[in-house]
């Protein structure tokens, strides 16, 4: 059970804001307010009086010498509590909060909760403060109960039973994260847990000491919760999630990456019991088959996003089983990366009946052939992100279709697809929205397809635009790391072309492995080995542009310029009028407001890039 209620100290500077409810002011009115209006001054008044000191002053009491509040309260006290805490609101520092908590009493009961809804446990002295002030006898305001938001993870390191256990009285906090508190046990989690019945959303994300015993209070007391995080927490039991499955009905995202200690059953009482999920990840629960992932979709009202990526016992029973007729228009979002089982006519049944999909990730499903590409290809302009990294069966000609039909892609992987060409590419690069493009180990590439990627202008929401003019590509990350083929001069065209580039791969590129460029590129991962520190050529950020300005001042870099523009695909003029045509009918894509999912950066020898999860 929860300790006495703590006394505060002095209000700290060092939180976050956070809104309750005001009390309610007094009614207070005028000293003058009950007085009846005056009549004129006649001789029976100045006679009538009850002395001589009253009446020789023309008034019948001192009362009505009073002035009125109107007069003497200032405007601001006249607000109303809702409209002191909107403007409270929108301070943007603790500290001035903690200014305007000094002006009145009105208005410190106004920002108290602003101030206490989520304080920054960010250094070990705050958080010292923060838990002397909770355990004083007797506090001005009741502090805890302004506390909805509590994290320690900036603190991850030194947290233990004995640093929450003063923040225990905390029972309406709405979210914790104790993301990697590793010291942390079942103790102190299950003293911030009992009776926290407003809890929505815990995040125990490695933290690897707690065990089923907090799991089985959380579905005791937490009834309410519909976010959890127990990533890498093998210490938790199958039959505890069952129970948390079976008590919290209103879950709607779960991470459970990394459990692989968690078997089918677990899985489906979620998909049973938490129809309302909207995000679900199972990244490398190796334990997990097909029925769970059959139940969640077929039982989820709202699935948005399904992550699966390392299930390597997921096959196409898994979609094959689904009900018949039936579409799940909601769901955006699959990751299917190393489901090796997987074929073309899962992909074929995927896409039939998941018809709005966004990102897809099929990375390493290396039985996946053609047909699952021109598959991919129905879905049209919804799709913004595909990843077929080493799926070695891809040819051009897929991928030709699928640039004609999909030409919203912004991010496209095809690293270790080693069939493709240059005519895929050429293709690629009149995507008008391409942002990033990964085409790791495609051997046979040639400066063409880099060519393409810097030349095309088919359409102008290609370019960027400066003043009047629209000028360059849109791309921001190009991958290239052991396309062996390419050389110096259609890297600087790229670099000169596609002002918005951050990132550029050119590992295992020996026209790249010069000693003048090194100084550019980016430091190689620690866990590398000596030959692959060798052959690493990778530039980001200020790397890309010192590059740039270091090419664009040697004799090839300005030779090559003056005849760049001669060097373009001969089709390129047809394949440009066709993106342009899609693009003009496309000018409100965006219009949803959907962000578009990031990157990760993998350029290791074998790696392309990934999906940030």
């Amino acid at each position: 059970m929860r300790g006495p209620v703590p006394a505060m100290a002095p209000i700290s500077t060092s939180s976050m804001p956070y809104r309750a409810t005001p009390e309610q002011e007094g009614d207070s009115q005028s000293s003058s307010s009950n007085s009846p209006a005056r009549q004129d001054y006649e001789e029976s008044d100045f006679y009538n009086g009850n002395n001589d000191s009253q009446s020789s002053i023309g008034v019948p009491t001192f009362r009505d010498m009073s002035v009125s509040r109107d007069v003497c309260e200032p405007p601001a006290n006249l607000l109303p509590a809702e409209v002191l805490i909107a403007i409270f609101a929108k301070l943007n520092t603790p500290q001035e909060l903690f200014n305007a908590m000094m002006v009145s009493k009105r208005w410190a009961r106004n920002c108290v909760d602003l101030l206490w809804h989520r304080p920054a446990c960010t250094t070990w002295n705050k958080h010292g403060f923060i838990c002397t002030t909770l355990s004083l006898p007797d506090p001005y305001f009741a502090y805890r109960d302004f506390i909805r938001r509590l994290n320690l993870a900036q603190l991850a390191n030194g947290v233990n039973d004995g640093s929450v256990q003063p923040l225990s009285v905390c029972s309406r906090v709405e979210r914790l994260t104790l993301t990697a508190c590793d010291g942390l046990t079942d103790s102190g989690l299950i003293g911030l847990l009992t009776d926290s019945k407003h809890l929505l959303a815990l995040d125990i994300s490695g933290d690897t000491q707690i065990t089923s015993a907090a799991m089985m209070v959380l579905a005791d007391n937490c009834k309410r919760l519909q976010g959890l995080n127990i990533s890498s927490c093998n210490r938790i039991s199958n039959e505890s999630m069952i129970a948390v499955a079976n008590a919290c009905a209103h879950i709607k995202r779960l991470k459970l990456n990394d459990c692989d200690q968690l078997e089918d059953s677990a899985v489906i009482a979620f998909a049973q019991n938490c129809r309302n999920i909207l995000e679900i990840d199972l990244h490398q629960c190796r334990s997990i088959g097909n029925a769970p992932i059959t139940e969640l979709l077929a039982n989820g009202q709202c699935l948005r996003e399904l992550r699966l990526a390392n299930c390597e016992l997921v096959s196409d029973t898994a979609f094959l089983s689904l009900p018949p007729n039936r579409t799940y228009e909601h769901l955006r979002i699959l990751d299917l990366t190393s489901c090796t089982r997987l074929t073309d006519q899962a992909v074929e049944k995927i896409i039939g009946v998941c018809p709005r999909l966004r990102n897809i990730v099929f990375a390493k499903c290396r039985n996946l052939t053609d047909l699952a590409v021109n598959a991919i290809s129905k879905l049209g302009k919804n799709l913004h992100y595909l990843h077929l990294g080493h799926c070695g069966h891809i040819t051009d000609t897929a991928v030709i279709k699928l640039v004609q039909s999909c030409n919203r892609i912004r991010y496209i992987d095809l690293g270790c697809c080693i069939h493709l060409t240059d005519a895929s590419v050429t293709k690629l690069a009149q995507l008008p929205k391409l942002r990033r493009i990964g085409l790791v180990k495609c051997s046979q590439i040639t400066n063409d397809s880099v060519l393409a990627l810097a030349h095309y202008r088919g359409a102008r929401a290609h370019s960027i635009r400066i003043g009047e003019t629209w000028h360059g590509s849109s791309l921001e990350r190009v991958h290239l790391s052991y396309c062996t083929n390419l050389t110096l001069p259609s890297i600087i065209a790229l670099l000169q072309h596609c002002q918005r580039l951050t990132h550029l791969s050119l590992t295992g590129v020996q026209a790249f492995l010069r000693p003048d460029l090194e100084q550019f590129c980016r430091d190689a991962p620690p866990e590398f080995t000596e030959h692959q520190r060798s052959v690493f050529c990778v530039f980001s950020g200020t790397g890309v542009v010192g590059l740039r300005r270091h090419l664009n001042h040697t004799p090839l870099g300005e030779d090559f310029d003056q005849d760049q523009d001669t060097i373009i695909d001969d089709d390129q003029t047809m394949t440009g009028m066709m993106g342009a045509t899609a693009i003009n009918g496309d000018e409100d894509a965006d219009a949803d407001g959907d962000n578009d999912e990031e990157l990760d950066d993998g350029d290791g020898p074998n790696a392309s890039f990934g999906v940030a999860t």
